[in-house]
């Protein structure tokens, strides 16, 4: 194995995907004169997660997702989780607008399409739960347009194939929302990275694995590298690294060893799609239908029937399965959970499977599920599913957040968190959804907390305006900003 020498970079970003990729544009917008290498262990970028076949591709607004609004045991339906998602999409949608306004982009139908989303829901309680909640949403401006039926016109008229041949005495119900998207998040990563490639100081490395980690005396990062096709190794010093690889992240922020890290663990969850390409199922389907999770499912566990728009063409994927694999990355090693408890992680982490047995005994059921029990659950939202039409599609790997509590020694997280160095040297993000949809924000918030001075300079505050016009606002409350920004970034990105 030969050995070169050091090389030197200001920015280094670990994993090609939708997170790196995003921040890399976003810091590079700031300052063109940053120089930036991004390292991806595959042969290509957006392989992992961000690839179009392992994410829903819902463009997440909670517009549908009915784990967004949970009920309390008074009744009441709490808005503030979707209020917060929703405003985080128009803050994508207002980045990926004015990259395309700056000729960064080609057509923006390359990665994002209009797709009603729609919350499906069966028998009174539910019923009761979804006018409830339609009739919360509505009090906010930024669900405006979203509409609710129980009639049985109006709901074939919204989802066609959902109705044919449903029992007539079936108590069903729904919203909808015309304004939803499906987002191909591979196709706007490869569109970001290609967009990096086009600028100066900017390297995109493939086949390039991350083997070791560690700070040195001048504060600066040093990486250890591997080329996986060579068994080359180099070294590259930054003054920042961001650790974006998905499920591959933890591994690399526990090398870090920074004191942040402590605690931290993660529980892997592989998923699986029932996927339909038959042009004539899927012409029947122009929607993304949410339901309700089983009581005492987790909420990964939310199905749903999707329209998938990858490359041009029209796909349907019912799901999702959860499954159990110790796997971190769809093309990782099953050694991945077995070598990431630590010494400081595996109290949080016996706490958790201590007080998640459901979540085990739900996982195993659902790993030992046969094509045929997947289908009976496909027929609970398309009853006239065949099961010629449609085939197992294997999603990507999620690794969810555990955590120390200083009730229960630990818990188990379902959303995103950025985990930094108190210098802002060196940050991670760990979890999963709704991260892709809510990218930009996430990346946002990181740039605050880790380069506090620049973000505060004029310069960059400018430039920050131009890329986010409501930048300072409040879209939940101004109901004339929210109308103005959201007109224009759906004019650009062709979703009227």
């Amino acid at each position: 194995m030969t050995q070169r020498g050091s090389g030197e970079s200001d920015l280094v970003f670990v994993g090609a995907g939708i997170m790196s990729a995003t921040l890399a544009v976003m810091l590079k917008e700031l300052d063109p004169t940053l120089d930036v290498e991004v390292l991806e262990l595959l042969g290509t970028g957006a392989a992992e997660s961000s690839n179009p076949w392992n994410n829903a591709g819902t463009g997440h607004a909670a517009l549908c997702e009915l784990n967004y609004t949970p009920e309390a045991k008074d009744g009441t339906v709490n808005i503030a989780k979707a209020i917060d998602i929703n405003m985080m999409f128009e803050t994508s949608k207002q980045f990926w607008t004015y990259l395309v306004e700056q000729g960064h982009f080609d057509s923006p139908r390359s990665f994002i399409n209009p797709i009603p989303h729609l919350s499906f829901v069966r028998g009174d309680k539910d019923i009761a739960f979804l006018r409830k909640r339609f009739e919360a949403l509505t009090t906010s401006p930024l669900f405006e347009g979203m509409e609710y039926t129980e009639d049985r016109a109006k709901l074939e008229e919204w989802m066609p194939l959902m109705m044919k041949d449903r029992p007539a005495n079936e108590k069903i119900a729904a919203t909808r929302t015309e304004s939803g998207t499906d987002v191909n998040f591979g196709a706007l990563t490869v569109n970001l990275l290609h967009h990096l490639t086009q600028q100066p100081g900017t390297r995109i490395v493939y086949n390039q694995k991350v083997t070791d980690l560690h700070r040195e005396p001048d504060k600066r990062w040093r990486l250890t590298i591997e080329n996986t096709q060579t068994g080359e190794t180099r070294t590259l010093r930054a003054r920042f690294v961001f650790l974006g690889a998905g499920g591959g992240a933890l591994p690399l922020l526990q090398k870090s060893d920074i004191p942040e890290s402590h605690g931290y663990g993660g529980f892997p969850v592989s998923g699986q799609w029932l996927r339909c390409d038959n042009p004539e199922i899927v012409s029947q389907h122009q929607a993304k239908v949410y339901g309700k999770a089983s009581v005492g499912s987790p909420p990964m566990s939310v199905p749903h029937l999707d329209t998938r728009v990858v490359d041009g063409k029209k796909s349907l994927l019912f799901g999702p399965f959860a499954g159990f694999t110790t796997k971190f990355l769809k093309q990782g090693s099953f050694l991945d959970l077995p070598k990431s408890i630590k010494g400081n992680n595996i109290g949080p982490m016996l706490a958790v499977a201590r007080d998640n047995m459901p979540l085990t005994k739900y996982l195993i059921g659902q790993v030992i599920q046969s094509f045929d029990q997947r289908l009976d659950e496909l027929r609970g939202f398309y009853p006239g599913a065949r099961k010629e039409d449609w085939r197992l599609e294997i999603a990507g790997q999620r690794v969810q957040i555990i955590k120390k509590d200083p009730k229960t020694g630990g818990t188990l997280q379902f959303g995103t968190e950025i985990v930094s160095a108190a210098d802002g040297s060196i940050a991670a993000l760990l979890g999963a959804s709704p991260g892709a949809s809510t990218s930009v924000s996430i990346m946002l918030t990181l740039i605050q907390r880790c380069f506090p001075e620049q973000y505060q300079s004029e310069a960059w505050q400018a430039h920050l305006r131009k890329m986010f016009p409501a930048l300072g606002g409040s879209l939940d409350k101004d109901t004339e900003l929210l109308h103005r920004v959201r007109s224009h970034n759906n004019e650009v990105l062709q979703l009227k």
